[in-house]
C-alpha cells in the first residue's frame, strides 16, 4: 500500500467488508487486500470494497470487490448493501436510491436509514438459470443446479450437515467442470422459505452471501420448491434476508447494513 487512508468496516449479517476509496484500481493490490482481511494480523474481514469512480451512465460509484483471498469476484449482494448505506451515510441521505456500479452491471439500492439496523432493498437483476449437473466428490454423487447472479453459484438441496458443507463446498468450488470456481450452497426449503449455508468462492463459508440466497430462491422457483412473487425468508448463519424473485426471473433482496468502526490504514515501507 501507498499512502494511509482511512477506512470504514460494514457489516450485512456477519458478512463483513473493509470500504476503502480510491481513486483507481491498483490503489490496493490483491496482496494488500488478503492482508488486510487476516483476522490475525490484519484488520479482518471477508473482503475489501474499493469504491471507484462509476462506469456506467447514472451511476453513483462503482464498487470493486477483492476477496479474502485476494480473488476478484463480480458481484456481492451483502457488498452493495453496505456500499450503498456508506454513499448514502456520505451524503446525509437518510432514505434514497444509490445506484451501484459492478462488475455484473448496475445495481438500484434502496436505502432506509430511518430505523436500527439500516436497510436496504437491492434490484438484483434476473437470476440466469443454467441447468443441472451431477458431480462425483470422493465417491458421493452430488447433484447442484448451476445459477448465474452475476456471479457462479451451484445449489444443492438436501439435508446437508455443517461438516458436509465443511468437506463438500471447498471440493465442489474447485472442481474441473468449474474453471473460474463457484460458489456452492446447501438449501432446504422450510416453511417460510430457505435455509442456506454457503461455501464462497476464495473465503469459505460465511455468515452470509446475497447473491448466493438469490440464486437459490431462483433455483427453488424454477423446481417449484417455492413461489414465484412471493417473499421467501432465506436463513443464513449471519440471520435472514428476503427474497422475491417475479415471474421473468429478476430478485430482489431485503437485508440489514451496519457501520461496524472506522480506522486509518498505516503506510508500508
Amino acid at each position: 500500500m501507498g499512502a494511509s487512508r482511512t477506512f470504514d468496516k460494514y457489516e450485512g449479517l456477519g458478512n463483513d467488508f473493509l470500504v476503502i476509496d480510491a481513486a483507481r484500481e491498483d490503489d490496493l493490490s490483491p496482496a494488500d487486500a488478503a492482508a488486510l482481511c487476516d483476522r490475525h494480523f490484519g484488520v479482518g474481514a471477508d473482503g475489501v470494497l474499493l469504491l471507484l469512480p462509476p462506469r456506467a451512465a447514472g451511476a453513483d460509484v462503482r464498487m470493486r470487490v477483492l476477496n479474502a483471498d485476494g480473488s476478484i469476484p463480480e458481484m456481492c449482494g451483502n457488498g452493495a448493501r453496505c456500499v450503498a448505506l456508506h454513499v448514502a451515510r456520505k451524503r446525509g441521505m437518510a432514505a434514497g436510491t444509490v445506484i451501484v456500479d459492478t462488475d455484473a452491471g448496475p445495481r438500484a439500492c434502496s436505502v432506509d436509514d430511518t430505523g436500527l439496523p439500516a436497510r436496504v432493498t437491492v434490484d438484483m437483476g434476473v437470476i440466469r438459470l443454467l441447468g443441472e449437473r451431477a458431480i462425483e466428490v470422493e465417491g458421493r454423487r452430488v447433484v447442484v443446479a448451476l445459477a448465474d447472479a452475476g456471479n457462479p453459484h451451484a445449489i444443492a438441496f438436501g439435508a446437508f450437515s455443517r461438516s458436509d458443507a465443511e468437506h463438500l463446498g471447498p471440493r465442489l468450488a474447485t472442481h474441473p467442470i468449474f474453471p473460474r470456481g463457484t460458489n456452492v450452497e446447501f438449501a432446504t426449503v422450510t416453511s417460510e422459505g430457505l435455509d442456506v449455508v454457503v461455501w464462497e468462492r476464495g473465503v469459505g463459508i460465511t455468515l452470509a452471501c446475497g447473491t448466493g440466497a438469490c440464486a437459490t430462491v431462483a433455483v427453488a422457483c424454477a423446481q417449484g420448491l417455492w413461489r414465484r412473487g412471493v417473499p421467501a425468508r432465506v436463513c443464513l448463519p449471519g440471520g435472514a434476508l428476503e427474497i422475491t424473485v417475479d415471474a421473468e426471473g429478476r430478485a430482489v433482496m431485503t437485508g440489514p447494513a451496519t457501520h461496524v468502526f472506522s480506522g486509518k490504514l498505516s503506510s508500508r515501507g
